[in-house]
């Protein structure tokens, strides 16, 4: 009986209110047939989707898509000019760098590395900041003041400085690389989970599922994270775009994966001494991130405003 009482004052929580306010009789905020339609009315968000499905699959079939290996080169076609410019060559569509190595497919295959890094370091940085956000939130206390005094430290150094300082220490490697963005990730998580943990465990619902004599360990996952799903979802999608282009600084600062790692960072840093000369060495990965981190970018501001029904009432 008490669990039935329970599930019955969780419908009246932010999650009903939300299903009502978005107009479609109820229906989930996160339905698949929702979003799709939503998803195909909005242009700039099926942009976004697009492109970022075929950033996927070129990841996904990089051998089959790029004609030569990341590392391939022959010095005999060093520095060739893109195939529809004078002297250059149809082998080689984008051109050659300095070691000769085609400079399409090492765009190519560093989607992988920028897609590992954008992805992995999101979902890491959420994992850590949404636990020690909802921990702190909810049961407040001593721990509340620690990852609240310490994620207040972190986000009070410039990111940028943060970053370069780790990295020079940890040294250079994708897995170090993933490792850094997750953890310098994770306060901004922190703070948005704790502020909203703040706000829905004084909301009638939550106080009335714990009346009933229900534990954290039930109110948690059944009550609280459930709301926050929306702006998680949301801020997680940006950061993807943000840790692609921090990953490509790096990179171009020489602190990213090792030299022989096909990423578009480290191709912007080998071409930027003969930007003057041979631009292509660094237009080329320089295009590949704009438009990479558009696609994600239009797709996360249709995503926002598809699962927030404060949107649906403007």
């Amino acid at each position: 009986m008490t669990r039935a009482l329970e599930r019955r004052t969780a419908g009246n929580g932010p999650g009903a209110n939300e299903a009502a306010a978005n107009g479609d009789g109820g229906e989930s905020l996160f339905a698949p047939r929702r979003l799709w339609r939503l998803l195909r009315r909005d242009a700039a968000g099926m942009t976004g989707f697009v492109i970022i499905v075929l950033v996927v699959l070129t990841a996904l079939f990089a051998p089959q898509i790029a004609p030569y290996g990341p590392t391939e080169g022959d010095f005999m076609s060093a520095r060739l000019p893109p195939a529809w410019m004078e002297g250059g060559s149809s082998a080689h569509l984008l051109g050659t760098d300095q070691l000769g190595q085609d400079v399409f497919s090492r765009i190519v295959y560093g989607t992988r590395v920028s897609l590992s890094v954008g992805v992995l370091g999101a979902l890491m940085a959420v994992t850590i900041g949404v636990t020690l956000g909802l921990l702190a939130g909810y049961f407040g206390g001593w721990f509340d003041t620690l990852v609240t005094s310490v994620t207040n430290l972190l986000l009070s150094i410039p990111y940028l400085v943060l970053v370069i300082v780790i990295a020079t220490v940890l040294g250079r490697s994708l897995t170090n690389v993933i490792l850094l963005f997750g953890i310098t990730g994770s306060p901004l998580f922190v703070r948005v989970a704790r502020g909203e943990v703040l706000r829905l465990k004084r909301l009638a619902y939550v106080e009335a599922a714990v009346g009933l004599g229900a534990t954290a360990g039930r109110i948690i996952p059944m009550h609280v994270l459930p709301n926050l799903v929306g702006p998680l979802v949301t801020l997680a999608t940006f950061e993807v775009s943000a840790m692609i282009f921090y990953e490509s600084g790096l990179g171009f600062l020489g602190l990213s994966v090792p030299p022989d790692v096909p990423s578009w960072g480290n191709m912007l840093a080998l071409g930027r001494q003969f930007l003057t000369i041979y631009p292509w060495l660094a237009v080329f990965p320089g295009v590949a991130i704009a438009i990479t981190a558009l696609g994600i970018n239009l797709f996360g501001d249709w995503l926002r405003d598809a699962i927030d029904p404060r949107a649906q009432e403007r």
